[in-house]
């Protein structure tokens, strides 16, 4: 998809019409999603980037599929409810105000550090401070670049929160995050997002949790009428 075929603040001869209502998650059709596809994977090529610059060592990442998740079903795409797994939950402000949450499983998360930590042991489930510090900037680098996609395409700016990292069973973890977060809707946009290496590919779960407007302005900002 050529995301110039939407420059920013223009319709093209489409004529932008006046909504009453706020555009929730359920407006959102396929082209829709096949835009936030296509700007994900212009971040994560950025975040690749930013990886590999951190690590000394190249990492591949793309983005298979987005789309629009019912709460009650967030579980069962990561896994099961007892699951063990790892979160990075950060807040956006701005025009546009968001809450993310980059979810991996916890043998994901064990792999993902042995790619990224030459020297590390896969049989080795537990994470040292290092590896904590590790995940946390790989959340910041993922929110960040995919935010700096969205900000070059709809000159919007978005500013992040500090990452916080918490680890414990899938259903505990989603369940503070949606109550800290105060998310009002019942849906979720889901982005998901693979790394890989020669030999490895791994699977992660980047949900965006729109407050009241957010998706208006994003679709204004891309030019696209709902």
């Amino acid at each position: 998809m050529d995301l110039k075929k939407f420059p920013t603040g223009s319709t093209g001869k489409a004529v932008r019409s006046r909504r009453c209502a706020i555009l929730k998650l359920d407006d959102l059709n396929t082209f829709h999603l096949d835009v936030f596809k296509e700007i994900g994977n212009i971040g994560a090529g950025n975040a690749a980037t930013a990886l590999a610059n951190l690590i000394g060592k190249k990492v591949g990442m793309d983005v298979p599929q987005a789309g629009v998740v019912a709460l009650e079903d967030l579980i069962t795409l990561v896994g099961n409810e007892e699951d063990e797994i790892i979160c990075i939950h950060q807040a956006v402000s701005g025009p546009a105000p968001c809450g993310i949450m980059f979810i991996l499983a916890e043998k994901s998360a064990v792999y993902l550090a042995d790619i990224l930590l030459s020297n590390r042991s896969v049989a080795d489930s537990q994470f040292d401070e290092l590896e904590e510090s590790l995940f946390l900037e790989i959340g910041n680098i993922l929110s960040g670049s995919f935010l700096s996609a969205f900000s070059q395409v709809t000159n919007l700016v978005f500013n992040l929160s500090v990452p916080v990292l918490a680890r414990d069973m899938l259903g505990a973890v989603l369940s503070s995050a949606l109550l800290e977060s105060g998310y009002y809707a019942d849906k979720v946009l889901v982005v998901e997002t693979r790394f890989f290496d020669a030999t490895r590919s791994i699977k992660g779960h980047f949900f965006i949790l729109p407050e009241l407007e957010a998706l208006d302005k994003i679709l204004n900002g891309l030019g696209i009428n709902i």
